[in-house]
């Protein structure tokens, strides 16, 4: 892998949150088009950009002043690890802030992404991500509907 590789995955890990904080989830959605998403809230991976979109939109509130769910995901430690030339994985860890009229600047989750890559006609792009989140605080003011008990991590 060069340089130019590692600066290509880092660009999709870091996509994700800021697709998020632009409230953005159709381009979200685009960078797991060719995926499996496993998230907290479904024990199947989500497979498809349409599938993938309607989750977001399904549980994370989106306010009406921006257009965004005032949060703000700061995205560290980001290791990835070739798997050959056209491959690679990658482990980050994640924390979530968010601040409203009513609620200040606080951490309200936090936890890993395990991250699963190929490149494709040149092109790197996710193949495999899984979440684990294991750091809650009050998520009243970010999601739509509570997470299901037990479902913390995937």
């Amino acid at each position: 892998m060069t340089a130019d590789d590692y600066i290509a995955i880092q660009n999709l890990v870091y996509r994700y949150g800021e697709g998020l904080d632009r409230g953005d989830f159709a381009a979200v959605a685009r960078l797991f088009e060719h995926a499996a998403l496993y998230v907290p809230v479904s024990e199947d991976p989500l497979r498809g950009a349409a599938a993938i979109e309607a989750l977001f939109r399904r549980y994370t509130r989106l306010y009406p002043d921006s257009g965004t769910p005032h949060t703000r995901h700061l995205i560290s430690n980001v290791i990835i690890e070739p798997q050959g030339e056209a491959a690679a994985r990658a482990r980050s860890s994640v924390l979530v802030f968010q601040a409203t009229a009513a609620l200040p600047l606080q951490p309200v989750i936090g936890g890993w992404y395990f991250d699963r890559f190929e490149c494709v006609d040149g092109l790197w792009r996710f193949s495999e991500r899984r979440m684990q989140m294991d750091l809650f605080g009050d998520l009243s003011a970010h999601l739509l509907q509570p997470v299901p008990s037990g479902s913390q991590s995937a």
